[in-house]
């Protein structure tokens, strides 16, 4: 029998209906998420130690629904799991901000996981991540160490097609990609570009397009284009000079040598040991000990002391010259300075008295001089 029909009044009025009777000493339930939170908090299958490991290793301050995604991924099974419908509903059911996202894209990063290119291009496409034209170029960037060159130029067709414009930032980002994988075709397509958009170079731009004609052995052309930079009064990094000045120098080019090496001063960079030993060896390769000698005198007047390298240099250019007096004097005045002879330079000594037959009376002095330094 219905419950309703014991009512006497509802026999006498069919229209009515009883209020609920309402206990004031009970509350009702409030949804907290909870129950949706447990769906992600709880993992189907044990954990393996490593996992465990990583899990634990969560930064304490991390939001709740970042911890709940960074677990999941953590333990992903791309056999059993869509990474699209985790990421989806990981969106849905959380409501993430962009604060979010780019927490949990800064952890995967850390850690290394396979999976942070994909989770990064999901989060491109998505309203809450908010992109901007900075996460592409982090991405083109991310692609380019890899030289992977076809997915960058995905993310850079994807990024003009939701109308984002290139900036300086991303154009030298492409540059410097080009150059690292040896396309200076492209390279110089693209910074030829920026002018034609009326965007002034920076020393990046600059930078990236004279380490591309590095990398391409067109020495001259990355000289050239210093100069252009210096006249606008743009320098490039201490790395771009030293770089240019390395290939004319393992080209025992002494005379593109001394012409970066004089526009690394005039770029206001006080050369170290480091750089004048390049200058060392070009002259050296070039057959002129006599200036690679002047260049170690230059720099004990000006208080720099000379790197193993360059004394190694200098010994090893005075032995193709078969010039024994003058690579002893050498090694006294480096004696005088106070400069170390290493073993390396020593053992260098030793091959050299072999092969002129007078071993045994050098022994001598090589045993005095390591007790000296003793």
């Amino acid at each position: 029998m219905n419950s309703l029909s014991s009512c006497p009044l509802c026999n006498f009025y069919p229209n009515f209906r009883p209020k609920p009777i309402i206990r004031r000493d009970v509350r009702p339930p409030i949804c907290t998420g909870e129950e949706t939170n447990l769906k992600w908090t709880n993992l189907k299958r044990n954990l393996t130690p490593e996992e465990r490991m990583a899990i634990s290793r969560l930064p304490k301050m991390m939001a709740n629904r970042c911890k709940a995604l960074m677990k999941k991924l953590i333990c992903f099974n791309s056999q059993d799991e869509n990474l699209h419908l985790l990421l989806a509903a990981w969106v849905k059911t959380m409501k993430p901000t962009r604060a979010d996202w780019l927490a949990v894209l800064k952890e995967m990063k850390k850690i290394e996981h396979p999976l942070y290119i994909e989770v990064y291009e999901y989060a491109l496409l998505e309203d809450t991540f908010e992109a901007n034209v900075r996460d592409y170029t982090k991405l083109i960037h991310t692609f380019g160490k890899q030289n992977n060159l076809h997915r960058a130029e995905g993310t850079l067709d994807n990024m003009k097609r939701r109308g984002f414009i290139l900036d300086l930032v991303t154009l030298t980002t492409l540059i410097d990609m080009y150059s690292k994988a040896g396309d200076l075709k492209h390279a110089k397509e693209i910074f030829d570009e920026i002018k034609l958009l009326g965007i002034d170079y920076d020393k990046r731009a600059y930078g990236s397009m004279i380490m591309a004609y590095i990398r391409a052995d067109m020495l001259e052309e990355a000289e050239s284009l210093i100069k252009e930079s210096e006249a606008r009064e743009i320098y490039t990094g201490t790395e771009v000079y030293k770089a240019l000045l390395r290939a004319y120098s393992n080209k025992g080019d002494s005379k593109g040598a001394q012409r970066v090496f004089d526009s690394i001063q005039y770029a206001r960079v006080v050369p170290d040991s480091r750089i004048c030993a390049l200058l060392v060896n070009a002259y050296c390769l070039a057959g002129q000990t006599s200036d690679a000698r002047c260049v170690i005198e230059n720099m004990r007047r000006a208080g720099l002391r000379p790197c193993e390298r360059c004394v190694t240099l200098i010994i090893d250019a005075y032995e193709k010259d078969n010039s024994l007096d003058k690579a002893l004097d050498f090694l006294i005045e480096m004696e005088k300075d106070g400069i170390a002879i290493s073993q390396d330079i020593l053992g260098v000594l030793q091959g050299w008295f072999d092969k002129i037959g007078v071993k045994e009376e050098m022994d001598e002095i090589l045993k005095e001089v390591s007790m000296l330094q003793g």
